[in-house]
């Protein structure tokens, strides 16, 4: 048992040594990559800095699976040049036997990465893109999604125009049991429109089945309603720009991700790539996990063995063909061309099944 707490204190070490190295890193590179993009005097370095580490747990995240690995070989190449794992076998340890801490941790790791650190890089991923647009001069998004329906909004300096829409196709350019309320440039509302569907072309809505009620006048906004068989309103919204405004499924922290898709569903969008995402969340452990098993694969052999940077090499590369392979088939699953779950869970069970293979093959073939 004391055994198993010191390989597994070890690896945490090492996963917290990397971890700490790549943090500073990718930190300095954003800083640099921010300057760029925001060279101007209205940002100082206070806000650059802001924006950075809002911007690097998204980055660290997406990594997270390189870290493992080289946190596993840091380990086996430590405990190889001080032939503790020697020692290990001599006093009846197998090297297979050794790998249970490091692969638990990693386990523990995957899980509190999906259920702590996930929703942390949701929160600050969001947070920059709305920094990020008020330092561009940008507005918000421009379209949201509740049990109610569908909400957009456009404006211009003529004013704002709510719409709230029942349901939409796949990308948000055509609504049934749609309303619209307009705001004059001072904020108060000005008319409301209400249509059976509407359907957005260059530069209007093109509304059937319409209805209009004005607020100008201080009278009764029924006895003035007007009703159009076809009605164009003006609209600077694109197609790109509804789209867009939905975000990555990672800016969507994983406790809320199963209610969205269910509203995103009810209004009509495609939920294909948020039901990827969020399987491919929930198998993050088991990559951990094979991460570990690729490090140790190659780097547990002694030192007097020779071909050390080899093997380090080795198993880096065949981390970075796994993590290919692995979006490869997130993008195979969010065209359709995999099942959802196919596509999340077979890649990290295939490359346990693998590596796991290759291990009681020269450990104990």
């Amino acid at each position: 048992m004391k055994l198993h707490l010191y390989f597994a204190r070890r690896f945490a070490y090492s996963f917290a040594m990397v971890f700490g190295i790549f943090l500073i890193l990718f930190t300095l590179l954003d800083m640099v990559e921010q300057m760029r993009r925001f060279g101007s005097a209205t940002v100082g370095f206070p806000q650059i800095l802001r924006l950075s580490l809002l911007n690097v747990p998204s980055g660290i995240y997406q990594i997270l699976p390189l870290i493992v690995v080289l946190a596993t070989v840091v380990l086996y190449l430590s405990l190889a040049r001080s032939s503790e794992l020697i020692v290990s076998r001599a006093a009846g340890r197998s090297a297979i036997h050794s790998l249970t801490s490091p692969v638990l941790v990693s386990l523990l790791i995957g899980l509190l990465s999906v259920l702590v650190f996930n929703p942390i890089v949701a929160a600050t991923s969001s947070l920059y893109e709305q920094v990020a647009a008020s330092y561009r001069g940008e507005g918000d998004r421009v379209i949201s999604v509740s049990r109610e329906g569908l909400w957009l909004r456009q404006g211009s300096h003529l004013g704002q125009v709510v719409i709230r829409a029942a349901r939409s196709n796949l990308d948000g350019t055509e609504l049934d049991g749609v309303s619209f309320l307009g705001f004059g440039p001072d904020g108060q509302p000005s008319y409301r429109l209400e249509a059976q569907s509407a359907k957005l072309t260059p530069g209007a809505w093109k509304l059937s089945q319409a209805k209009q009620w004005q607020f100008e006048d201080s009278g009764n906004p029924e006895a003035t309603a007007q009703s159009f068989e076809e009605f164009e309103l003006s609209s600077n919204l694109t197609g790109e720009q509804i789209r867009d405004s939905f975000g990555k499924p990672g800016s969507i922290p994983i406790w809320d991700l199963p209610d969205f898709i269910e509203q995103l569903q009810d209004a009509g969008f495609s939920v294909r790539a948020y039901r990827v995402w969020f399987q491919m969340e929930l198998a993050l452990p088991l990559v951990l996990m094979a991460m570990v098993l690729v490090g140790a694969a190659f780097t547990m052999r002694h030192t007097r063995f020779g071909r050390t940077g080899q093997r380090v090499l080795m198993a880096v590369l065949i981390a970075f063909a796994f993590y290919f392979i692995r979006n490869f088939a997130r993008v195979l699953g969010e065209s359709g061309q995999l099942p959802v779950l196919l596509a999340a869970w077979a890649p990290p069970v295939a490359a346990i099944l693998l590596i796991s293979g290759i291990l009681l093959h020269l450990e104990d073939g």
